[in-house]
């Protein structure tokens, strides 16, 4: 390991799929040492995971690390969003943690949305409209299919809080990712009791929200972990938040992010309130909000055409036909928690290439779609997009982006930005710095800008007739077995 400028901090990102781990320089950004490891996910009736498994896949890339994660002086921890981890009195899972992608809940989404107030009223209280994939949904479906895992239950946890425990042993979680629960008031910024007693839910089997900037706790012994005991804990903060953290993000500056889910986000002066439930009003992690429309199906979903069709995910044609909306696990924006895809033009003379196209051009408008009620009015919407995730180095992925968009495409150099956020996290404790200041000091967005091309009118007016002609099938889709 070469010397480094600065202490080192341990940046965490506990993924839907794996757990990746950075250690940074604190003073220059430098990524010292990296691992990662996987994770499993059901594929059963809905998408569930075992938290236990988390925590050896972060000993797992932390020693893949060597002697550098032995030297960190802070560590923060990044986590997928919404995910419901219930803990017993030992502080063991009571059951696997239900995903952020986990759609079962949808008639829950539907029935809260209507029981308390409406959409307005869900909105103007916790920023958003109730979705499958919010952690109240979650807790509601919980409470009527496993009344007894709900009695079992003696706290109530997110999956980067359910890390930080283990590390601190001390119950906290921070407002980026409480904003997402749909039990945390945006514009109290504390949690909902007249919503926690609808759902029958103690808030004191919640986690203490950590303000911007506070010490979450210290690491309590070593476990067999590489920290030493005393190691300070950041507050981390979901993914989104974690990876607007990692981006420096300036107010206004929009994001499109490739990955399990599409998202499309910007840090926003003025809290969010869409009745609509397009846009999440979400917190982000350092005192501001984070507007965000996410989908289902990004990546995903396309790499499951390109295997379909036995092509590599690259191998795209162009069309001007053939509309796929590769809804693959139902979808969120639209939200069609039931949906299944839909497939409209095909012919003689289709190719596979441009059945792949079309998956692309499907996931990349849902997402696109949504992007003008993210941003504020006087944003510059001739702004590069910053394109980020697993998919923004597939050419693909960034000539779909730039075709579908007519705007200019960013794509920085810095990977695994989630950790590089939580990395920066840490850093701000030991400095006393914004986090986003401390990105913005480590020019961490800095990459190629792809210049504007013309907008595919042609394509988007297409895609969109066959979403208005297909919604009502598409509303009364079966859940998948």
């Amino acid at each position: 390991m070469s010397a480094a400028e600065g202490p080192l901090v341990v940046g965490v990102d506990t993924s839907t799929q794996s757990t990746k781990v950075l250690v940074v320089d604190a003073a220059t950004g430098a990524v010292v040492s990296s691992g990662q490891a996987p994770h499993t996910v059901s594929s059963g009736a809905g998408r569930e995971s075992d938290p236990r498994q988390w925590w050896d896949a972060l000993r797992e890339a932390l020693h893949q690390c060597g002697d550098a994660a032995r030297e960190a002086a802070a560590v923060s921890i990044g986590g997928q969003q919404h995910g419901l981890v219930t803990l017993d009195e030992l502080g063991e899972p009571v059951r696997p943690a239900l995903l952020w992608n986990d759609v079962r809940s949808a008639p829950q989404a539907r029935r809260l949305t209507e029981e308390l107030g409406g959409a307005k009223f869900w909105a103007e209280r916790t920023g958003s409209v109730p979705a499958a994939s919010f952690t109240v949904t979650k807790w509601a479906w919980l409470a009527e299919n496993e009344p007894e895992a709900l009695r079992a239950t003696r706290s109530v946890r997110l999956p980067h809080d359910y890390l930080t425990e283990r590390l601190t042993g001390e119950g906290t979680t921070d407002r980026g990712d409480a904003s997402g629960t749909g039990w945390w008031a945006s514009g109290t910024e504390a949690y909902d009791e007249e919503i926690l007693a609808h759902v029958g839910l103690d808030p004191a089997l919640l986690p203490r929200v950590v303000r911007p900037g506070e010490v979450a706790g210290t690491v309590r012994d070593s476990h067999d972990l590489p920290f030493a005991k005393g190691t300070l804990v950041a507050a981390g903060t979901g993914d989104n938040a974690a990876a607007a953290l990692g981006l420096g993000l300036r107010p206004g500056t929009p994001v499109l992010s490739l990955g399990t889910s599409g998202t499309v986000y910007a840090v926003a002066k003025r809290r969010p309130t869409d009745p609509t439930g397009t846009v999440a009003g979400f917190a982000d992690a350092h005192g501001d909000w984070l507007p965000l429309a996410c989908t289902l199906n990004c990546t995903l979903a396309v790499d499951r055409v390109a295997a379909l069709l036995g092509l590599d995910r690259e191998a795209v044609e162009p069309t001007a036909h053939l509309t796929l909306l590769p809804y693959l696990d139902g979808e969120r924006t639209p939200n069609l928690p039931n949906a299944s895809g839909v497939l409209h033009g095909l012919r003689h003379d289709t190719t596979a290439g441009e059945l792949l196209q079309a998956a692309y051009d499907g996931a990349v408008h849902s997402l696109l779609g949504a992007l003008d009620l993210v941003l504020d009015e006087d944003a510059d919407r001739s702004a590069p997009l910053l394109l980020i995730g697993g998919g923004a180095r597939g050419t693909a992925w960034q000539q779909t982006v730039r075709r579908l968009s007519g705007r200019p495409v960013q794509v920085p150099e810095a990977k695994e930005l989630v950790a590089l956020g939580a990395a920066a996290q840490a850093a701000g404790l030991l400095t006393g710095e914004d986090p986003a200041a401390v990105a913005r000091r480590w020019n961490t967005a800095r990459g190629p800008v792809l210049d504007a091309v013309e907008r595919d009118e042609a394509a988007l007016t297409r895609i969109a007739g066959v979403l208005s002609d297909a919604s009502p099938l598409l509303e009364r889709s079966a859940p998948a077995h």
